[in-house]
């Protein structure tokens, strides 16, 4: 049995020292994710996004990114949460994570990334980052939220998940 991790508390001010983004594209009870090729998180599952570029709005690097690792372009995206990742090594994480519906062209394989759907309920939980599985299920069933997560590696330490009823930010 899954021992809970105990709620976070970030020392304050909590700076983030990377922004980024997550895009989860749905067609009725399916997610496209991606097997992650490159970067942080290489051989996990997730969604396609990555780091915010200097100049750039998040939802723009979002759409880059979902280009760049699928070769397809989304539209239109909705954010729906706010990701904070410390991890003790230092790096400090701020991810927005979008949820859209369409796209234009065919979800492709690149040097990046692998596309692949699942149906909601059989995400693979197991072969994704351990916060996933604690904010991903309620997102894709339309819930917005808020969460802090801390980590050693890929081992999570504490977690804090809030939902809400309004907007992101």
């Amino acid at each position: 049995m899954e021992q809970a991790a105990p709620k976070t508390s970030f020392p304050e001010p909590w700076v983030p020292n990377m922004i980024a983004n997550l895009v989860f594209l749905t067609q009725g009870d399916e997610v496209l994710l991606i097997h992650k090729k490159t970067g942080l998180g290489a051989g996990k599952i997730n969604g396609p996004g990555g780091k915010q570029e200097l100049g750039e709005t998040s939802l723009e690097a979002a759409i880059r990114e979902v280009k760049e690792e699928l070769l397809i372009t989304p539209h239109p995206l909705e954010a729906m949460g706010e990701l904070h990742f410390d991890f003790v090594d230092g790096l400090r994480l701020h991810c927005t994570v979008y949820r859209g519906e369409g796209f234009d062209g065919t979800p492709t394989e690149t040097r990046e990334a692998k596309p692949e759907w699942f149906r909601f309920d059989d995400v693979p939980y197991d072969r994704m980052w351990a916060d996933d599985r604690y904010w991903l299920p309620e997102m894709l069933a339309g819930r917005r939220f808020r969460a802090w997560f801390r980590f050693d590696g890929e081992t999570m330490l504490s977690r804090e998940v809030v939902f809400t009823d309004s907007g992101v930010g």
